[in-house]
Order: structure tokens, then sequence, then C-alpha cells
């Protein structure tokens, strides 16, 4: 099973795209979609939308998953443009009929260290060491894009592991 995992924003969008067999989960392809603020608005969600349909319609994944947005009370226009990048994401996923799926960020953080508080770096670092990467993750947007949709891997495997009888 192909699982895209996505870090959505205006400036730097991450994605990974994970395969899943059995216990093992390998690594296809991550990157980021990059925009450039004297961008107009309109021109940067398109790019962003554009990127993330080629990617879908190549790889064809079984289920897209983000992070649910969060922003400090302080912050609003930030929620605004998330919300913004994140609903180019479920547009997406509804004309491909792809499951979408969020996480809160605790339980990403859980289902790959343990630990519901864990640092982005110790999540970035076992993300590693779990796909079994010979360099590390350059950039938070793909580690935090390849972290929910291995995360997603783990919780799907708890799930059916749990129902076996």
């Amino acid at each position: 099973m192909k699982i895209l995992g996505v870090d959505p924003a205006i400036s730097v969008t991450g994605f990974g795209l994970i395969q899943t067999d059995g216990d093992k989960i390998s690594l296809i392809n991550c990157g980021k979609v990059s925009t450039h603020s004297q961008t107009p608005f309109s021109k940067r969600l398109e790019k962003i939308y554009d990127s993330l349909l080629r990617l879908v319609k190549r790889h064809k994944p079984s289920y897209v998953v983000v992070e649910k947005i969060y922003s400090h009370y302080k912050h609003p226009t930030t929620a605004y443009y998330l919300g913004q990048v994140q609903g180019l994401i479920y547009l997406i996923c509804g004309k491909k009929g792809i499951p979408l799926v969020e996480y809160n960020s605790t339980r990403i953080k859980k289902a790959i260290t343990g630990k519901g508080n864990a640092s982005k770096l110790q999540v970035q670092r076992m993300v590693e060491y779990l796909l079994s990467l010979e360099k590390d993750i350059q950039y938070p947007d793909i580690s935090d894009a390849l972290s929910v949709a291995v995360a997603h891997a783990y919780i799907m495997k708890t799930q059916r592991d749990n129902f076996k009888f």
C-alpha cells in the first residue's frame, strides 16, 4: 500500500510517499514544493495544487495523510494559510477518490516514538531509522510529511493486529 504524507504550508509544502508491505516500510519519494513570497497568493496555491496533483496521478496512493491544523491563537493568519493549502489537498483527494486521514501531532509522535511529547528531532531521527535512510532528512517539512505517512502505516498495522482473532 502507498501512503502519501503531506505537510501543508504556503511557503514550503513537504511531501513523503512510502510503500508498506507487511511489516516493511520503504521510501518511494519525498520532497517539497516551495513558493516565493512575492508571487501572488493564487499562483502560489496553483503551484502547490499542480505539484501535488501530478504526484497523486503518478503514484496513485491508497491514502493521503496530514497533521490536523494547529495554530496558536496569536497567529490566526497562519491557520488561514494552512487551511487554504489543506483545502487543496482535500480537493485532490475528493476528485481522485483517495481517503484523506488527519492526526493530531501528539498521535503522530506517539505512533513513531512511543511518546506523544517527543521533539521534532526525535521524530525525524526515528523516521530516518525506520525508513533506513542513508543520510539525514534536510528539511523539516519533508520530515514532517514522512512522519505522518509512517505514523499512519503504524496506526493501521496496530489496528489490524488488534482485530485479529
